[in-house]
């Protein structure tokens, strides 16, 4: 189950890759549990089922479910039972009775036994947590604000069925997220009333759950926390601010037991997220975030809040990145984090004592950290840009450490080429940096096509491994792949990001020609033959490029910004743009300098634009707005569109035409070759 750089000259090897998500640790620390995602049989989808990994590495990795609908979320329970989210059937349940037999329940397995579905709730379970010492569950799952939680809820559903109602009447914003339209139901936090473990048997929604967020709509969000001791637990939840600059979170803290019920942290300007507890239930860290203007972008520290009192203590105040995921120690004298870092997502460890914050890994991206019940030793997913999510084991104190990788599914032995690292000077002093990927047997004899890839975000950075735009696949194919990091990128400082907010047509686009420039002065680089390609802020970079220069041979647009005033009221984040182009109505000029849709008329270079319908971030509109001017403007065009696809293209099929239909826009324009259509197409 390891890949080989064969896979990736082949879309169906690729995709059947075993694909690694989340760990949990037992509180033992004796076993450690992946996700593990293949390929179904029909080859429509990818499976998610529970693996174990040896904290040693001695043993092999050893798979312990199946299911047809995917397992996910694993979560040890005090005792050392595993729970987990499925959709998959109750063997036992008797006939379902109109209730809905698909959507996702909580599911036990023991240490010895069969999995067991402990509940299945009309709207299904979103997310769950395990009160580490107390072993009480937290669950969040969706009910109507107007109903109790359980049969009342089920009751109106089935009435709004019965009639043939989908109708949403919405009286806050947003309406819409990422994919999904938000309403007639919203989150509710719930509390088991007693400890689950291994003998547990199917929860009582009336009598084993305590609703702790009745008649809640929109404004409690899914991000929560319960205490070690099961008592307390925090959940983040919206404030109206205005109706330009939208909303900011704060945190609240509920009793367990139905009976405490008060405002945690608030702060005007600033918003909370990831709240996790301390040890001894006593406080909670988490991210505090100045939230973002058009004057500036936001910023991040990680914050102690002490339950009591409600102090706020910042804990990183000279931390130049932007912390994210904290992980307490179990004795709670240090936190750990990860942030990005040129090109990387180093682990950190925050003694809590004095204050210092020390590099633990130095190389690599790093998710899912988890400490050791004697907190000396971290487990983690480490990827690369190189290499995909693999499980590790750390030192918990030792800096810049390489990891010791688990035996697991998923591991690649070889890739079609090779990685390296290409820097500039931008013309303000700041340093910009870039991936470069080399296919094998590129040489100053037989130089490579070059591909520019711009990042999505736009506040983010290449330092991962993606499935989903995948350089390898290119290099396999004999491209080059230069993947930046211009400008609002992160890793870089505060300032590196402040250099291109509000301003993407800017130096963002400076910053991504010169390092294109550099790429294209190496002998192993055919400067005659280059394109660019980008999706979401990368597409619209690549629109800008297409607006700005005829240098690329082609250029590839994915779920791309196109008209920039029509997009501010049709997305789903309206505020977060407003926060940093400006409001259309009173910075018009802010918005439209950088509006790629005013300047289609000087666009000369093909384009292939792409989009998926059900993508509510960047509205299908706005490639069907960008085909249409390109089209009526004489510019060599095709548009593919994906009627059921989102921001991103999720399903195996249609990823596979996704690639197979930019390798032929490719192959004609960059590399002279012949049109030829997909197969599917």
């Amino acid at each position: 189950m390891t890949g080989t750089a064969a896979d990736f000259a082949d879309l169906s090897a690729f995709a059947a890759l075993p694909r690694l998500s989340s760990l949990a640790l037992s509180p033992d620390g004796t076993r450690l549990v992946t996700v593990v995602a293949g390929l179904s049989p029909d080859g429509k989808t990818w499976q998610g089922s529970l693996w174990e990994v040896d904290p040693s590495g001695r043993r092999p990795a050893r798979r312990l479910t199946r299911s047809a609908k995917g397992d996910s979320h694993p979560v040890f329970t005090p005792d050392g039972a595993l729970l987990f989210l499925s959709a998959r059937p109750d063997q036992e349940a008797k006939p379902a009775n109109g209730k809905p037999k698909d959507k996702t329940a909580l599911w036990l397995l023991p240490p010895a036994g069969e999995a067991r579905e402990l509940y299945r709730p009309s709207g299904g379970v979103g997310r769950f947590a395990v009160a580490r010492e107390a072993g009480t569950v937290l669950l969040v799952a969706d009910a109507h604000p107007t109903a109790e939680f359980g049969e009342p809820d089920e009751a109106l559903r089935k009435a709004r069925e019965d009639a043939g109602v989908t109708g949403i009447l919405h009286e806050s914003y947003p309406i819409r997220y990422w994919d999904a339209d938000l309403g007639p139901t919203y989150p509710r936090q719930l509390v088991t009333t007693g400890p689950v473990d291994a003998d547990s048997d199917r929860l009582d929604p009336a009598a084993g759950l305590v609703d702790l967020t009745p008649g809640a709509g929109g404004h409690v969000g899914s991000q929560s926390a319960i205490s070690p001791d099961g008592r307390w637990v925090v959940h983040v939840e919206r404030v109206p601010v205005s109706a330009a600059y939208g909303s900011r979170v704060r945190l609240r803290l509920r009793g367990a037991d139905g009976g405490v019920d008060r405002v945690l942290a608030d702060r005007e300007g600033y918003s909370y997220s990831e709240p996790v507890f301390l040890p001894d239930s006593s406080g909670i860290v988490a991210i505090e975030s100045f939230d973002s203007t058009s004057d500036s972008p936001w910023r991040c520290e990680l914050v102690r809040i002490d339950l009591e009192s409600g102090e706020v203590t910042e804990l990183t105040p000279d931390f130049p990145e932007e912390p994210e995921h904290p992980v307490v120690s179990p004795t709670g004298d240090a936190v750990y984090f990860t942030s990005s870092l040129r090109g990387h997502q180093p682990v950190w460890r925050l003694d809590l004592s004095s204050g210092e914050v020390v590099r633990l890994t130095a190389s690599g991206a790093y998710t899912d950290v988890l400490v050791s019940p004697d907190g000396a030793t971290l487990y983690a997913l480490r990827a690369a840009v190189d290499h995909p999510p693999q499980p590790v084991r750390l030192d918990a104190a030792a800096a810049e450490q390489e990891p010791v990788r688990l035996p697991a599914p998923g591991a690649v032995e070889s890739l079609p080429g090779t990685l390296t690292e290409v820097e500039t000077t931008a013309e303000d002093g700041r340093a910009v940096r870039a991936w470069l990927v080399l296919p094998d047997g590129c040489s100053a004899e037989r130089p490579a096509p070059l591909l520019l890839w711009v990042h999505g975000g736009p506040v983010m950075s290449w330092n991962s491994w993606s499935w989903r735009w995948n350089p390898w696949l290119m290099a396999a194919r004999g491209y080059a792949v230069l993947l930046p990091d211009p400008a609002l990128s992160l890793g870089y400082g505060r300032d590196f990001v402040r250099a291109g907010w509000g301003s993407w047509g800017a130096k963002p686009y400076t910053d991504l020609m010169a390092i294109t420039d550099v790429a294209e002065r190496r002998d192993d680089i055919d400067e005659s033959r280059t394109a660019a390609m980008g999706g979401s802020f990368g597409g619209y970079m690549a629109n800008w490029i297409a607006t700005r220069t005829d240098r690329f041979k082609a250029i590839v647009t994915h779920a791309s910004l196109w008209n920039l005033d029509a997009f501010t009221g049709t997305t789903d984040d309206s505020y977060y743009w407003l926060r940093e182009m400006g409001d259309p109505l009173t910075q018009q000029d802010r918005v439209l300098a950088n509006s790629p849709h005013l300047r289609v008329a000087d666009i000369k270079t093909p384009m292939l634009v792409i989009h998926g319908d059900k993508d509510y971030r960047v509205p299908v509109g706005e490639g069907q707005r960008l085909y249409f001017d390109l089209v009526r403007h004489g510019v060599p065009a095709k548009f593919l569109y994906f009627p059921t696809e989102n921001h991103w293209i999720l399903t195996p099929g249609n990823a596979k035409l996704w690639y197979e239909t930019i390798f032929a826009f490719l192959a004609e324009h960059v590399l002279g070759e012949p049109w030829q259509r997909p197969d599917l197409l």
